[in-house]
């Protein structure tokens, strides 16, 4: 007999990790991600993890255990491709903060899912909101390498990084200059040299050497980038510096990039097409925040999607290690802006895993693919929709948060003490 649970009651099912089981996600109407495209009143079915089956037709086994989406939608989970989630707690303590070190000898050595916290306060928040997946990412310390990312669910489990040495993360937009000496060339110049240094190793290290910008430790984490086997994320904004970063891929084959920021990608995007670079923007960036994004517009990620160009969407304009909860609004707002609503749910879904080399397993709802599942009571990019149930895995997960928490024990307190006397 199938046990039927109604989408709002699923936070309520397991108060402890539970064996893998078979879920079928009913009556909503899903977003596939895929060529199947949308499907009306569709079931979706998670067997030990994984997705077995999508569509309108799927027959539910006996031993399944239904959520009934109630005509909702049924997408996959969201994929914030930058974020600082489990890096801070406080971003004002020291403390509870490990997104850099500055003091440290090394940077490209350095790996940040070494630091992440599945337990940090602010992951339920995210998940939620239907945030499922993340890449985390350092930020700069002493030159213009942060060091290494990886990718994490927002399970809250132990094993939430499944993937680290994911990226190698450099700053080459104005503040990255001023780390590699006050100018473009000099952090230019800076990587040049770091990549000769990881092209020599082990050999250039031999006896006491050092090299021209990297020690030994930094210089071998950087070869994976110089041998084109993991990307060098690069935080870029201003159209002249996007050119060069073109220009910079060209003539250091097989090193991949992957551009962060772009406000002015806009300018360059039939070049950027060509050119294969994938980008990472925030929709929402639309001032000038500093002299690298003079021509920053709402147009950008419309402008890039009709060039071709592979783009994600990330919250860069929000703190990186609360607000990735954000980016279905941001995906809302880049469609009031000319996006066509599949390109920009896409943004914020399948093309952040496929940009990471993960989009055969998570970003899409279809046989195969990981049971990140999420129902939402509405349109997922409208502003007043929310999820009523989040599975990871293929597991439901509680739908509540420090926030949630605090809300209900204090929403229906009446206090008759003299105001005085209150707490």
């Amino acid at each position: 007999m199938k046990q039927l649970i109604s989408a709002f009651a699923v936070s309520l099912t397991l108060a402890a990790p539970a064996l893998a089981q078979t879920y079928a996600i009913t009556n909503g109407r899903i977003v596939t991600n895929t060529d199947s495209g949308i499907v009306e009143n569709g079931t979706v079915l998670v067997r030990d993890g994984d997705i077995v089956a999508v569509g309108a037709g799927v027959e539910v086994p006996g031993e399944a255990t239904v959520i009934d989406a109630e005509g909702g939608w049924i997408t996959p989970g969201v994929f914030a491709p930058y974020s600082q989630l489990g890096l801070i707690e406080v971003g004002l303590e020291d403390s509870t903060n490990d997104q850099a070190a500055g003091e440290s000898p090394f940077s490209v050595a350095l790996d940040v899912t070494d630091g992440f916290n599945p337990n940090g306060t602010h992951i339920p928040s995210q998940r939620i909101e239907g945030l499922t997946r993340a890449a985390i990412f350092p930020s700069t310390g002493h030159n213009i390498f942060g060091g290494q990312g990886g990718l994490a669910s927002t399970s809250g489990e132990a094993d939430s990084v499944f993937e680290s040495g994911s990226f190698v993360f450099a700053d080459l937009s104005q503040s990255g200059a001023d780390e590699a000496g006050g100018s473009r060339p000099a952090a230019w110049a800076f990587l040049a040299a770091a990549l000769a240094d990881a092209r020599g190793y082990p050999g250039r290290f031999a006896g006491d050497h050092e090299g021209d910008a990297l020690n030994r430790y930094d210089a071998a984490a950087l070869l994976p980038v110089a041998r084109g086997r993991v990307p060098l994320v690069m935080s870029i904004n201003r159209a002249a510096d996007i050119r060069r970063a073109i220009r910079f891929q060209e003539d250091n084959a097989p090193v991949r990039l992957i551009l962060v920021g772009a406000a002015e990608a806009w300018m360059v995007a039939d070049e950027l097409a060509a050119s294969g670079i994938p980008v990472i923007i925030d929709p929402l960036q639309d001032l000038p925040f500093n002299f690298d994004a003079i021509g920053a517009s709402l147009q950008n990620a419309a402008h890039l999607d009709a060039a071709g160009v592979t783009v994600a969407y990330a919250t860069l304009s929000q703190d990186g290690y609360f607000n990735p909860r954000l980016l279905p609004q941001n995906a809302g707002n880049a469609v009031a802006n000319g996006v066509p609503w599949d390109a920009a749910f896409r943004a914020i879904t399948l093309t952040p895993a496929e940009i990471y080399g993960v989009g055969d397993r998570y970003g899409a709802l279809a046989p195969g693919y990981a049971g990140d599942v999420v129902v939402w009571d509405g349109d997922p990019l409208e502003v007043m929709s929310a999820p009523t149930a989040v599975l990871i895995d293929g597991e439901p997960t509680a739908m509540e948060s420090r926030q949630t928490r605090l809300r209900d024990r204090y929403i229906n307190i009446t206090d008759d003490t003299p105001f005085a006397y209150r707490d």
